[in-house]
């Protein structure tokens, strides 16, 4: 699609940035924690990529500024236990990935799409965006990032969503029970 559909569960949250903040925790040697300003003054990236939505749609060649993820590895060093990473987003929404599918060069904290400021709609002010998987990894409002040295389940996987999420292995969902 040419478009890009608003697709979320729920009420979209209002983010104050005077009080926005965003935490890196968990197995890492260097516990993080950044203002809007602060976040700001991080190095950004510009990325191109492809959003596929487990809803069967794809929208081609977006264009992507933000904080590379890269850059949050290199300051807070996760630990030899880290394997996992829990995205946690405004509202209690969570996604989570293995730590192999989060460091990766093309995946960043996104402020802008196609050089505009993320809308609310689309997870603005802050949102993960993770190419390679369903468009749910890339999880919108994003605030902290917490280092797992064992995979937990967030929102979607804990309501029949793929653990993994992979697009090209149709990983749309997990093992649900047969229907009747």
């Amino acid at each position: 699609t040419r478009k890009w559909p608003v697709l979320h569960y729920g009420e979209v949250p209002r983010i104050d940035l005077a009080t926005w903040d965003f935490q890196v925790y968990g197995e890492v040697e260097e516990e993080l924690r950044f203002d809007w300003e602060e976040w700001r003054a991080l190095p950004t990236v510009e990325r191109t990529g492809d959003i596929h939505c487990v809803t069967r749609w794809s929208r081609l060649d977006n264009r992507w500024r933000g904080v590379p993820v890269k850059e949050i590895l290199r300051r807070a060093r996760p630990l030899p236990a880290a394997r996992f990473v829990l995205l946690r987003a405004a509202g209690g929404w969570t996604t989570n990935l293995p730590l192999e599918d989060f460091d990766r060069d093309d995946n960043l904290f996104a402020t802008h799409h196609d050089d505009e400021p993320l809308s609310p709609e689309h997870g603005g002010p802050l949102r993960a965006v993770i190419p390679h998987l369903y468009f749910w990894k890339s999880a919108k409002w994003v605030r902290a990032v917490e280092f797992l040295a064992e995979d937990r389940p967030g929102f979607w996987e804990l309501n029949g969503y793929h653990m993994r999420g992979d697009p090209w292995e149709s990983e749309r969902f997990g093992d649900l029970p047969p229907e009747d």
